[in-house]
């Protein structure tokens, strides 16, 4: 059983004790590719230096997280914008906007937000958006932007039918994550709707822990009980699960 873990954040400071000894745990439960979406230029050098140590299993994405933007955002995005013209990355993320934080910077979100949905629409590369506590302002934004080209996962998917259907009809893909695992989350009830072409399965390590595991640190081995939850919410045997939302990542992400 082969899975990816679409979004996991592996190259911050809480794996440094034991960062390789997670890879291989990963592996070894069949997680052989992780996408590592960026953060800021804080991390960036600790991203990359994970993904030129395991090229064959960490692929980098590029982009300025939301919690991220701020006062000097400009020279944010330069960082951004010079690595896209590398040509060496999968995906532009982690962007989007972030209003559960902090509010002070919503128009500088939502300019990074545009200018960064355009990156990838020019350097063809698919997106993974942030939407804590905004998708009614990101919804309208990347419905303006749309274009058949423009592609991507409205990453840690916690929505709503209604929600999940504009997703559809914009062409992109959920990423399922751990909170479809927690109790009285009501998300297992929406997905149940959601036809299984549209998922994509990951993790967000080390955050959102799924259970049995919750409140502790995350690691991509654990997409193994999100895919196990998904198949049973879904009703299919969990090797179906994970051979779905493989070839899902793969199309969407372009792994071949």
């Amino acid at each position: 059983m082969k899975l990816i873990d679409t979004h996991t954040h592996l190259y911050l400071d809480n794996f440094d004790a034991d960062r390789n000894q997670i890879i291989k745990n990963a592996i070894s439960h069949g997680v052989e590719t992780m996408l590592l979406p960026a953060i800021d230029s804080t991390s960036f050098d600790a991203m990359m230096e994970l993904s030129n140590l395991h090229p064959q299993n960490c692929f980098p994405m590029i982009g300025l997280h939301p919690t991220s933007v701020k006062d000097n955002y400009e020279n944010e995005m330069e960082l951004v914008e010079k690595e896209l013209s590398k040509g060496s990355y999968i995906a532009v993320g982690e962007i989007g906007i972030d209003l559960y934080w902090d509010k002070s910077h919503f128009d500088q979100q939502k300019d990074a937000f545009k200018r960064q949905l355009r990156l990838a629409l020019k350097y063809k590369l698919p997106v993974a958006i942030h939407t804590r506590d905004s998708f009614d302002e990101i919804y309208p934004i990347v419905k303006e932007e749309s274009t058949d080209e423009l592609t991507g996962v409205f990453h840690c998917f916690g929505g709503t039918e209604s929600e999940a259907q504009k997703i559809i009809d914009l062409g992109f893909m959920m990423g399922i994550g751990g909170i479809i695992t927690f109790k009285n989350s009501g998300l297992a009830e929406v997905v149940q709707k959601i036809p299984n072409i549209h998922l994509i399965l990951e993790t967000d390590a080390p955050f959102l822990t799924p259970a049995p595991y919750r409140g502790k640190r995350n690691q991509s081995a654990y997409l193994t009980y999100i895919a196990s939850k998904l198949a049973e919410v879904k009703k299919i045997d969990v090797e179906e699960i994970a051979e779905i939302t493989t070839k899902n990542a793969i199309v969407l992400f372009k792994l071949v």
